[in-house]
């Protein structure tokens, strides 16, 4: 018969929003083992397995129990003698009120009033809880603010007043958007507006001081209520409710995987699976289960906002509140991290949950569809999660794909894969022209066909390394000129390199050839027709390396002192390591800026690139860069960077809140107007008006 030999989880964290799938290990009726499923459907010798999953729902919960008191103090006496007394005691009082673990925090609410807060931890085992930013600590604070609202309650929860005033920036623009939402409404405005706005948030601040946030979204409330998510909507209910301290189990999902709810929050979940005689319906053995701990919430990084180039004080646009312009079009470009990369010894500082692969895919799935790019130029996309969920996934947001993996696969335990470049661009902005696959692997072949035998083996063992670039000749959709010429009907072209240059610090004569190879395609192109270009990804090369400074300016100086590492020879002579692509980087536009005061002390002012894109606890640094050729293009605007000490909170990237070790860049760009001006003159030609020379 069918027998359930092994069930465990891959991690023993659940978080809202990201899949479950337990591992089964069954012994067939032949004696044969599987981790197949074997459903009802399709039952194997006259018996199935049947899963599901249910989640604890204790008394307390649906108590709806809360803690919070206020009082207002009128005098500024009264005012003095409490706040002192609150100080000497440190700002927190500590008492145990029926079982549970209560703090007391004063806070300074207006100028002459105190707010007291009742901020307990649960000390049982019952459902909590949990900081919004660091999901495996326990929520000792609330936003007021996102609950009158009627945001995520969820979300609305921070571990420590430190926690909470990192992110205000993050709950202020909700507020916002919270009272922009209700504008539309009409007559609902001024009731949110008012809820929002009638005072400043107090927070506690570090080193027993205490410190204000201002806003016009700013009620906060140092509380915490047992009311992230509501019980699950007509659940079967199982077990005996009276029975083990009020505790009582509902059914949640039925099958072997399951995805957890906001309503799973604070709960703990129990999979089931039972081997099932078709012909009875009954299990011939006692159930198999395992626990998880409690559901978490996925954390919410606060969003990145798109930093204007043209305004005159850096003004910044949220993203979903951007309005495409006609003439204007998106590039992302970002390294997502292949699970394959993704080693528990390398990034031991990222918690196991968030460095697993079905957590992480949600995220980045999640932060790249937030960014709404027309154009996506992801590196490290591993072949079977291209092919299993970012082409997939990415598809029903509307984006069309291309794909080149590298040259040489690896065992990943249950199958060969390797990473690659994959494009992404909007099926209802472009159609694919034409894509050029460049594997640097076949260039090496073709440079060493002229060595001798020795020398050819030493030179491809140095030359071959699986990089790939990925070209795409995309049409725009649009009529981004506009006009009604003869020529009116024709479609803009774009053309988009993608990659991923060898990372090996040692092999700086491989990076430059690997680099100026791609570019002596891109000019073949170039030649070909008059069309912008864009030359994106991850170049592991540092500001100032020899590969940027062939990218940025066009050639490499004799003098370089990358050039010294050439032992087989395939730089020189070094006149040839030059390009006539008029590149420039496009966050180079932030040192030009006017008003982005923030965003230019994110940049080198040597280099004018960012300070960094790549953040790991060992190595802090540029490697990535969007190139566009300036003839043809102009930057309209650039997705802020991120400053170092927010993401040293987690120690370095990946953490749970950013899910690859790079960060994401993105730029908004506008086609110049010299290619209408062009056009325009063409016309004239041919209208017989003048004549023009065009050079």
């Amino acid at each position: 018969m069918l027998s359930v030999l092994r069930v465990h989880l891959p991690s023993d964290i659940p978080i809202a929003g990201c899949e479950l799938s337990p591992y089964v290990l069954l012994r067939r009726p032949d004696s044969s083992v599987t981790t197949d499923d074997i459903p009802d459907q399709a039952p194997v010798d006259g018996f199935y397995l049947r899963c599901r999953w249910v989640s604890e729902n204790s008394l307390a919960t649906h108590m709806g129990l809360r803690a919070r008191a206020r009082w207002r103090i009128r005098t500024e006496a009264q005012h003095a003698v409490l706040l002192r007394a609150f100080l000497l005691v440190q700002q927190q009082f500590k008492f145990r009120f029926s079982g549970m673990l209560l703090t007391l925090i004063a806070v300074p609410f207006m100028e002459s009033s105190l707010q007291l807060v009742y901020v307990y931890r649960i000390q049982s085992d019952k459902r909590v809880a949990v900081c919004s930013v660091h999901p495996s600590e326990p929520a000792t604070l609330q936003c007021l603010g996102c609950v009158k609202a009627k945001l995520a309650v969820s979300k609305s929860y921070h571990c420590s007043p430190k926690c909470f005033a990192d992110s205000w920036r993050h709950h202020r623009t909700m507020h916002q958007r919270a009272i922009a939402a209700a504008r539309e409404n009409g007559t609902e405005e001024d009731e949110l507006y008012g809820r929002l706005n009638h005072t400043s948030a107090a927070v506690l601040g570090t080193g027993g001081s205490i410190g204000s946030i201002h806003g016009s979204a700013g009620v906060v409330s140092l509380s915490h209520a047992l009311s992230n998510g509501t019980s699950y909507a007509s659940p079967a209910r199982i077990g005996d409710p009276s029975g083990g301290g009020g505790e009582t189990w509902y059914e949640v999902g039925r099958g072997k995987t399951y995805t957890p709810t906001v309503d799973d929050v604070g709960h703990v979940l129990k999979f089931e699976c039972v081997a099932v005689d078709a012909s009875t319906g009954m299990g011939v053995a006692p159930a198999s289960t395992v626990l998880t701990s409690r559901v978490i919430p996925a954390p919410s990084p606060t969003p990145r906002r798109l930093i204007s180039a043209n305004s005159v004080d850096g003004a910044a646009v949220d993203i979903e509140n951007r309005t495409t312009a006609a003439g204007t079009f998106t590039v992302l470009s970002y390294n997502v991290l292949a699970d394959l990369y993704a080693k528990s010894d390398m990034y031991s500082y990222c918690p196991p949950w968030a460095l697993s692969w079905a957590y992480r895919r949600q995220n980045l799935l999640r932060e790249v569809i937030g960014y709404r790019a027309d154009i996506l130029c992801l590196q490290e996309v591993q072949s079977d999660h291209f092919e299993e969920f970012f082409a997939p996934e990415l598809e029903k947001h509307g984006y069309a794909a291309v794909y080149k993996k590298k040259t040489a696969e690896v065992y990943t335990g249950t199958a060969y894969a390797i990473d690659g470049c994959a494009t992404f661009f909007r099926r209802d902005r472009f159609s694919l022209v034409k894509k050029y696959e460049v594997e640097f692997n076949k260039a090496a072949q073709s440079l060493t066909e002229a060595l001798v035998p020795t020398t050819k083996k030493a030179a491809l063992s140095r030359l071959l390394k699986d990089n790939v670039a990925l070209i795409v000749v995309l049409e725009a959709r649009e009529n981004v000129h506009g006009g009604d010429s003869p020529s009116s009907t024709k479609r803009q072209l774009l053309c988009v390199a993608n990659t991923h240059i060898h990372a090996n610090p040692e092999l700086k004569d491989v990076k430059l050839w690997q680099v100026h190879t791609l570019l002596k395609g891109l000019e073949k192109i170039a030649a070909s027709a008059d069309i912008p270009m864009l030359v994106a990804g991850d170049f592991n090369s540092v500001p100032g390396s020899a590969p940027h400074a062939l990218l940025a300016s066009g050639r490499v100086e004799a003098s370089h002192p990358e050039l010294a590492t050439d032992p087989l020879g395939i730089l020189r002579p070094f006149s040839k390591l030059c390009h006539q692509l008029p590149l420039v980087s496009a966050y180079s536009a932030f040192a030009r800026m006017g008003g982005a005061e923030r965003q230019r002390r994110r940049i080198d002012t040597g280099s004018n690139e960012p300070l960094f894109t790549n953040c790991t606890r060992d190595f802090l640094g540029t490697l990535d860069y969007i190139f566009y050729t300036a003839d043809s293009l102009a930057v309209e605007s650039l997705l802020e960077l991120l400053d170092e000490e927010s993401l040293r909170k987690d120690t370095a990237l990946p953490s749970p809140e950013w899910s690859s070790d790079h960060i994401a860049l993105l730029a908004e760009f506008r086609y110049a107007l010299l290619p209408l001006y062009c056009e325009l003159l063409i016309v004239l030609r041919h209208a017989r008006f003048v004549t023009v020379d065009v050079r």
